[in-house]
């Protein structure tokens, strides 16, 4: 039984209605640029919320940015995607400003979409406003939630009408597939090795950057019996183009992406070379703790290969993406289809080492090894003492070492044991974490 894709929560409304400020208070920490000035937000767009048990994703739609567009149209695009990512939409309005037409213009919008709306008015920070909350039953989604972000006053029960919304079965889905997703910039041919993965055209490819617009999850099973599900990353439901380019929007689908995913192969174009977004995205994979396979796409159209030009890229990369040292890399072309038969066993492979498990009594056996290769450092006259490890979960593979004060391992020791731990056990393709702490 896997946990499968959580409820999406998109927070939608007019600029300066306090997105943000909600979305930093639904999701716990300050992770949105909160400013009192409309269209500030730049930072991140994408957030994880839990309430009374209940987990889910949360898109602050006001940090998707479309450069040279017109104001409305602006407000359009953003409530527009959010209705094709949200299971339930907050829309959010503003008690001191009242009702405006930009309001109505999203209402339009909300109403033309089969999402369920929660209506959220905000800036009701004492018992004189909220007389003025009843103008914004003239919306037409029900019952008003007053609500300040800023104080916290009734988001409590904002929350619960938006969990009472979630679908059924938002969790806990049986699936014992590996998921894996694709991830990278416009046009570094996902789409195209999805297809030559498969073998047949299940999506659209074209040579325009932003063309796909089918977020599509599709199964497959290799001739040894595996199974997996392939999750293209390029997917957008809106026909036309007023998602394309738009660099914020495709990081919001990398990272939902990633979160729903066991495995995580980055596309890299070997025409274009490695690009600052390339390096956000992939670092996102890390972060989340996802086994991540970096795939070299494109391989066929480097004109002037030697021996050397593979090896000499790999350095590049080696050197640009230093915290996915453990990543295999993987040369491959969708076109020729040259090395595409290596990426599911070696996916296989991955999955294996983000949920393998050692025994406590080989991880000691490594572990004493390490420290009589290298003994632990010892600061003001004390010397810190590892006494034993275990591992107390998987993917990915996390250990706890116990030790007589954390504050005396430093960074460096640390990344020792994981070495040591990793020259040990084959744990290609995954992160692993150390975890310190006292021994009691």
């Amino acid at each position: 039984m896997k946990n499968m894709a959580k409820p999406v929560v998109a927070v939608v409304g007019r600029p300066n209605v306090g997105k943000s400020t909600i979305f930093n208070r639904i999701a716990g920490e300050r992770i949105s640029i909160v400013e009192d000035t409309p269209g500030v937000t730049r930072d991140r767009i994408y957030a994880h919320g839990e309430w009374i048990g209940k987990q889910f994703d949360l898109i602050d739609t006001g940090g998707i940015e479309i450069s040279d567009q017109p104001f409305v149209t602006q407000i359009r695009q953003q409530a527009e995607i959010a209705i094709d990512e949200a299971d339930v939409i907050v829309f959010l309005v503003d008690i001191k400003s009242g009702l405006t037409d930009a309001d109505e213009q999203v209402a339009q919008i909300l109403y033309r979409s089969s999402k369920p709306v929660v209506l959220a008015v905000n800036k009701v920070d004492n018992m004189e406003l909220r007389s003025e909350v009843y103008d914004f039953y003239a919306l037409g989604f029900g019952d008003p939630y007053p609500i300040s972000g800023v104080h916290g006053i009734g988001v409590g029960d904002l929350l619960d009408a938006v969990v009472a919304e979630f679908p059924d079965d938002a969790e806990n889905v049986e699936d014992n597939s590996i998921r894996f997703s694709l991830i990278g910039r416009p046009n570094v041919g996902k789409s195209s090795l999805v297809n030559a993965i498969l073998g047949e055209h299940r999506v659209i490819v074209s040579n325009v950057a932003g063309t796909t617009r089918d977020a599509i999850d599709t199964k497959f099973t290799t001739d040894d019996g595996t199974e997996f599900s392939m999750v293209d990353t390029a997917g957008m439901k809106k026909q036309g183009k007023i998602y394309e380019n738009t660099e914020r929007y495709a990081m919001l689908r990398a990272m939902r992406a990633i979160d729903n995913s066991d495995i995580v192969l980055v596309v890299l174009n070997a025409e274009e070379g490695i690009r600052e977004f390339d390096k956000r995205i992939a670092g996102y994979a890390h972060e989340a703790g996802r086994g991540v396979i970096i795939v070299v796409n494109k391989w066929d159209a480097v004109e002037n290969k030697d021996t050397k030009t593979m090896q000499a890229f790999e350095q590049i990369i080696r050197d640009e993406f230093q915290y996915l040292s453990y990543a295999p890399i993987v040369f491959v072309s969708a076109k020729t289809k040259q090395r595409l038969i290596k990426l599911p066993p070696l996916i296989k492979q991955v999955y294996e080492h983000h949920t393998k498990r050692i025994q406590s009594a080989t991880l000691n056996d490594v572990l004493m090894d390490a420290l009589a290769a290298n003994p632990a450092p010892s600061s003001n006259g004390k010397r810190l003492r590892v006494y034993y490890g275990t591992q107390v979960s998987v993917q990915p593979p996390t250990f706890v070492i116990f030790v007589n004060d954390p504050d005396m391992m430093h960074f460096s020791y640390e990344r020792y044991l994981e070495n040591q731990i990793r020259n040990a056990f084959d744990f290609t393709g995954t992160p692993i974490h150390l975890i310190k702490r006292r021994r009691k």
